[in-house]
């Protein structure tokens, strides 16, 4: 199992390196609070973005990810110790217990990840659904770079994984040096993300408004959970669900750091593109233009949907912005460094743009991106109407009841912010993350994801906004006077949306389950398979096991302790990572489950050995297989282990 203090010194170790690579990059081209609080952000942007194609070509491992990290820290403090610091001393510093605040709110996030003890069990929280990537990490951490598709291994077909990984090579980075595993760099990660991720909009806060009180309430404001909570508690389940949609992952801050930190460094991404955006069109450098660069790749990296859909769609709004707020005399040179920061940024993207398009190939060709407003409205509004008034709901029902402290009082803010007499800077700041709040917002609106079951392009094109929203509110509320909309707003919104703040904390505690008491024993199961598995095999078993643990049918434990990778690890991951098209996908779960469920079909076990490379095969006392066992007299495999009551673990005659 994960450990929490291996976990806490990734998180350490990743705040310390980060913000001293950040503030080493920083400390001249950005206003003195920016420096300090970007720092984080910045730190993991550029370094991730840089290192990525160095260990491609060099090889990833524990020496190598140390070399360079250390020269890239001396760097850092050469820069340091040889330029002088950016001159803003009138503005102040983000606080110490504001920054404490922030590092307390970031637990709620990491702790959701944690397994949780009670007696002979372990059990998880929900968000850890969405980690099971974290094979990912051990499959980096395990096999180098480029990364090889842990989730299926059909024979003949490319090995390499289609999926914007950048967060999960972070992570990767730093369980080498430290010997740790992937679950607990995937903690320490998420909890740095979090804690990145509000310094960076604390600072914005402060700069924009001048007053250091707007850091904690960054924090206090990011806390703020949706409304449906109260408003099912005033009119009751039954009465809410026929007017509105089930909730699906729209939501704000805590809920997707929690669940998506990936989107969410993302999304910091972008806004720290926007301020070094911004402060590129006032003072121009080669050091400011390649921060950019490296920023805006590790945003696309790290998503597709946020920093690259979502961020691409708000540089047409930003472009006339940038060019405005620039003297006309220098237009030109700003222009063509911008050129080339695009056509660089576009070089190091370049292999993820070409395998997300040959995984839209596989899918028979479908445009990844279509048009489809949110919808809102439940089914007490009849079809003919719902999609229509669909559209006037998501900004008067939707983002009122999804973000009640920030959406109001945040757009409010931004509008006077805009009118106010701040320095040129600050204005072209504000407008910038104005455009792409707005863009995000629309995005969510009317775009929508075809890969999945899910439209995730809605669900996280949201962030940027959800983060601009929080930081305009919070410059509002401790800058702008005689603004009573605002602070009505914000606070009623605040109050109103704490019964869900609490439940989101609550359930990322997570809850035992029946087969809590399996989970506990997995680890032993997982070791015997790592005897028999060298590190590039590939394991099979069964999709649904423990799939009580969570809501939904995912292979958690294979996920989170296996540290192999496997020939088809079930639907949900395949979903993701697997370049299928739906109905073979389909058609290769149901097959996998009659397997192990003890309904093999001739050919299937013959299948599993030559088609789909499963080099292991792990039966455990839970399948139906047990007692009717197809691998016991097919001639590709042959038994190494038996536990009684337990497990079986066949390996391929080939081998």
């Amino acid at each position: 199992m994960a450990s929490s203090v291996n976990a806490a010194l990734c998180a350490l170790l990743a705040t310390a390196f980060y913000s001293w690579l950040g503030y080493g990059a920083g400390r001249q081209i950005l206003p003195r609070v920016l420096a300090f609080a970007a720092a984080p952000v910045l730190g993991w942007a550029i370094f991730s973005a840089v290192s990525l194609p160095v260990f491609v070509l060099t090889g990833l491992s524990a020496v190598a990810v140390a070399t360079f990290a250390g020269l890239c820290a001396l760097a850092a403090g050469v820069a340091m110790a040889v330029t002088p610091a950016s001159r803003e001393a009138s503005t102040p510093l983000v606080s110490g217990f504001a920054l404490a605040a922030a590092a307390a709110l970031a637990l709620v996030p990491a702790v959701a990840i944690l397994p949780k003890f009670a007696g002979d069990s372990v059990y998880l929280a929900d968000p850890i659904f969405d980690h099971s990537k974290i094979a990912i990490v051990d499959a980096m951490i395990r096999e180098g770079l480029p990364p090889i598709n842990p989730v299926f291994g059909e024979t003949g077909t490319a090995s390499h994984l289609a999926y914007y990984y950048l967060w999960h090579f972070a992570a990767a980075s730093l369980a080498l040096p430290l010997g740790i595993g992937g679950w607990e760099a995937d903690i320490g990660l998420t909890w740095f993300t979090a804690f990145a991720s509000l310094a960076l909009m604390m600072g914005l806060a402060v700069w924009l408004s001048g007053r250091s009180s707007a850091a904690l309430l960054v924090v206090i404001l990011a806390a703020a959970g949706s409304v449906r909570v109260t408003l099912c508690q005033i009119f009751g389940l039954d009465g809410l669900e026929p007017f509105l949609q089930h909730p699906t992952g729209f939501a704000g801050w805590l809920f997707q750091s929690a669940w998506v930190p990936q989107h969410l460094m993302s999304a910091s991404s972008a806004v720290m593109a926007m301020l070094l955006l911004a402060q590129f069109a006032r003072h121009r450098g080669p050091g400011l233009l390649l921060a950019l660069v490296a920023t805006v790749v590790a945003g696309y990296e790290s998503s597709t949907y946020v920093g690259g859909v979502t961020f691409a769609i708000a540089v047409l709004p930003a472009a006339p912005i940038v060019l405005l707020s620039i003297d006309p005399a220098k237009r030109a040179r700003v222009v063509v460094g911008l050129l080339f920061a695009a056509a660089l940024a576009l070089t190091f993207v370049m292999p993820f743009i070409r395998d997300q398009i040959a995984l839209v190939a596989v899918h028979g060709g479908t445009p990844p991106v279509g048009i489809h407003p949110f919808e809102v409205l439940g089914e007490l509004v009849p079809l003919p109407f719902r999609r229509v008034l669909d559209l006037p709901a998501y900004w008067l029902v939707l983002l009122p009841i999804e973000f009640p402290a920030t959406f109001f009082a945040g757009s409010i803010a931004l509008f006077v912010l805009l009118r106010s007499e701040a320095p040129p800077t600050q204005k072209t700041t504000t407008a910038l993350i104005a455009a792409l709040a707005m863009t995000g917002l629309v995005c969510s609106w009317l775009l929508v994801g075809t890969l999945g079951d899910n439209n995730d392009l809605a669900l996280r094109a949201v962030l940027p906004a959800t983060m601009v929203l929080i930081v305009a509110a919070a410059a509002g509320l401790a800058s702008i006077p005689c603004r009573p909309i605002i602070v009505a707003t914000a606070l009623g919104g605040l109050v109103l949306s704490l019964p869900d703040t609490a439940n989101l904390i609550h359930s990322n505690f997570g809850a035992p389950k029946p087969d809590g008491a399996v989970f506990a024993r997995s680890p032993e199961l997982w070791a015997a398979v790592r005897r028999r598995a060298g590190p590039d095999a590939r394991v099979a078993n069964n999709p649904l096991f423990l799939s009580d643990l969570l809501p939904w049918p995912v292979n958690i434990s294979w996920a989170l302790l296996s540290n192999r990778d496997s020939c088809f690890a079930g639907r949900e991951t395949a979903l993701a990572f697997a370049p299928l098209p739906a109905e073979r996908r389909e058609a290769i779960n149901r097959q996998f489950i009659r397997v192990f469920d003890g309904g093999a079909m001739p050919g299937d076990v013959d299948e599993l050995a030559l088609r789909y490379g499963c080099d292991v095969v792990v039966l455990v006392a839970q399948d139906g297989a047990w007692t009717n066992d197809p691998f016991a007299s097919n001639p590709h495999y042959r038994l190494t282990e038996s536990r009684d009551g337990k497990w079986r673990i066949y390996v391929s005659a080939s081998h």
